[in-house]
């Protein structure tokens, strides 16, 4: 009581400190710790600048990755259909990486049938059975094996915009699935018996997910009125014709790369996560670490070439979402309360307060006497009310301290790390924060 006592009368004798109070117990503490030196500072015009077209909107789901990936593949879709609006059907993506995953983590499940549902891992796959993050390698599995549709074959339903409800059933369905499972193993059930109860949960899996999402197409007819008035008709086509067709962008070219600084992650290594990923027998994800450099160095190349580029960060630091703007310094907290704020990025992500929380794509770069200044970003959370018409300014501050992985063509890296791919990965433990966008 005499330590409390004493920060009482710390607290009531510094007059900063009531004057703070004053100000944040009227105010969101972010309206009095931005810095308006940075926000009259950052415009948003850009050297390069890519982007003439609407941005789409995730709703209240976590599909950002699949927004984000579909956005980039839209834009070649656009030129080559000769369209100002397009969009792949987010649903579709979707509805086929909630089916996979649902049979990865049984599969997981009974993988893992011979440790105690206290076992940490155990535990880690049973706290998030079916996410709705994901991550490059897991959108380029869906594209492989089910192709993709146009938006208008599958639209948008109440549950994928607003994913939540069906994400609480199909975690209860699985969880259930995974006790039944893990029983039968325990019983010496035969590999026979079990693969025959995991098709029995999956039915249900499909049967829940087509009541919210839809039935995805098999094949579908496809024909539209070009921007210059002109029809076109490509007739019945299924999926995979459809991404063969109209996926400009190689994307078996492309690999993942990483800025993680942290000691144990040595620089041109490659990386997986235990455990990671949505369709078994798929690519597994696999990141290259490289020097903060080089990631901006071929995220602005790519840029420059033309090309828009698919991003994770950790979105919400220093980020205003109504002024659509990121810079390191935007809220000074430490003039709030009296304290600075010294963990730099590699002890934040040991320390778990920091990881990737959220994908998007880069549009353009402000690029000043050779180094870049600001960087465009398309987000998907519609146009109202968040940032310029959807887009938002990433000053080059915020990259350093917030940036963490990008998905670029292999020969955008120097020879040397091309390389890289070609070893076996090192194996981060499952609930590692390289493994965060997915969750």
């Amino acid at each position: 009581m005499d330590q409390i006592a004493a920060f009482r009368s710390g607290f009531d004798g510094d007059p900063s400190a009531r004057i703070a109070q004053n100000a944040v117990t009227a105010n969101d503490v972010n309206s009095v710790a931005m810095a308006r030196e940075v926000v009259t500072a950052s415009d948003a015009s850009f050297s390069t600048r890519l982007d003439d077209w609407s941005v789409t909107n995730q709703k209240r789901s976590g599909r950002c990755w699949l927004f984000a990936a579909l956005n980039l593949f839209r834009v070649g879709a656009m030129r080559k259909m000769n369209l100002s609006k397009f969009e792949f059907s987010q649903n579709y993506m979707f509805f086929w990486d909630k089916f996979e995953r649902a049979n990865y983590f049984l599969c997981q499940v009974i993988d893992t049938a011979d440790r105690d549902a206290d076992d940490r891992t155990v535990s880690f796959l049973l706290d998030g059975p079916i996410d709705d993050g994901g991550q490059w390698n897991m959108f380029m599995n869906l594209v492989r094996k089910h192709g993709v549709v146009p938006q208008a074959c599958m639209p948008e339903t109440h549950s994928s915009s607003n994913s939540g409800r069906m994400n609480s059933i199909l975690r209860h369905k699985l969880r259930e699935g995974a006790m039944r499972l893990r029983a039968s193993l325990a019983a010496g059930a035969s590999p026979e018996a079990v693969a025959t109860e995991r098709d029995a949960i999956l039915a249900v899996i499909w049967r829940i997910l087509c009541v919210h999402l839809g039935t995805p197409p098999e094949r579908f007819d496809w024909q539209w009125m070009d921007k210059d008035k002109a029809f076109h008709r490509d007739g019945e086509m299924t999926p995979l014709q459809f991404a063969e067709k109209y996926i400009e962008v190689p994307a078996n070219d492309f690999v993942c790369l990483v800025h993680d600084p942290r000691p144990t992650s040595p620089f041109g290594r490659t990386f997986t996560v235990d455990r990671l990923g949505n369709v078994m027998d798929g690519e597994p994800v696999v990141y290259l670490n490289v020097e903060m450099d080089l990631l901006k160095r071929i995220t602005r190349e790519v840029l420059e070439s033309g090309e828009p580029v698919w991003f994770g960060c950790d979105v919400g630091p220093q980020m205003d979402r109504q002024l659509g703007l990121w810079d390191k310094d935007l809220f000074r907290y430490e003039d709030v309360y009296g304290e600075p704020f010294t963990m730099d990025k590699a002890q934040r992500l040991i320390h778990h307060q920091t990881l990737m929380t959220h994908a998007m794509l880069f549009t353009g770069v402000d690029v000043v006497d050779g180094a870049p200044r600001r960087w465009r970003v398309e987000n998907s959370w519609g146009s109202d009310k968040s940032g310029r018409d959807g887009y938002y300014t990433m000053n080059d501050s915020w990259f350093d301290e917030y940036m963490f992985e990008i998905a670029a063509r292999k020969s955008a890296l120097p020879e040397a790390l091309q390389g890289a791919f070609e070893q076996d990965p090192i194996v981060l433990p499952a609930w590692d924060p390289m493994g965060s966008l997915a969750r």
